[in-house]
């Protein structure tokens, strides 16, 4: 599991929203930075990203899934698969250390370097060492509240940094 992060992302009706904290670890006991901005639309706009892991690694991951949706034409699945399969087999991106998570109006997708792309049964998707916390959250407030899923996301963020040591409560919601 990575640690260091929490990144969620919660699709509720026609919303999609992601969301992730600000903080950066180094090791297992320092802070780096508390204020980080994990999370990014791409594509004009229209695809919505967030990365757990190794920030230099996100970012290269990034600008090459924003390449991909560049070629696919916007093509959130074909991207993501592209990109997965790049980075299972490029001796190079093998080696990276993030996960991503993506999402436009009718996807949300898990994507890692060993070439998995992961579709969520119930439009609910966490990455990072709070993932567990905010994603229990944000499903037992889909079930029982009205709440969008910007709202969803902002709560399930404050509660998993309540409870994990490598989230805070620095909080940036993007929504599509």
């Amino acid at each position: 599991m990575l640690t260091g992060t929490t990144v969620i992302c919660v699709k509720r009706g026609e919303e999609v929203a992601i969301g992730g904290d600000g903080q950066v670890t180094f090791g297992n006991n320092t802070i780096m930075k508390a204020h980080a901005c994990k999370i990014r639309k791409l594509y004009n706009g229209r695809i919505l990203a967030g990365f757990a892991g190794s920030v230099a690694d996100a970012l290269t991951l990034f600008d090459k899934f924003e390449r991909k949706l560049e070629e696919y034409r916007g093509n959130l699945m074909r991207a993501a698969v592209e990109l997965a399969r790049d980075w299972r087999m490029d001796r190079v991106l093998r080696r990276l250390e993030a996960l991503l998570v993506v999402a436009d109006k009718e996807n949300i997708l898990i994507i890692s370097g060993s070439g998995e792309v992961i579709e969520p049964d119930d439009g609910i998707a966490a990455i990072g060492s709070g993932a567990p916390y905010a994603q229990a959250a944000a499903k037992a407030m889909v079930r029982f509240t009205d709440l969008g899923a910007g709202e969803i996301v902002q709560h399930a963020l404050e509660i998993a940094s309540s409870i994990c040591i490598y989230t805070n409560d620095f909080i940036t919601v993007e929504k599509l």
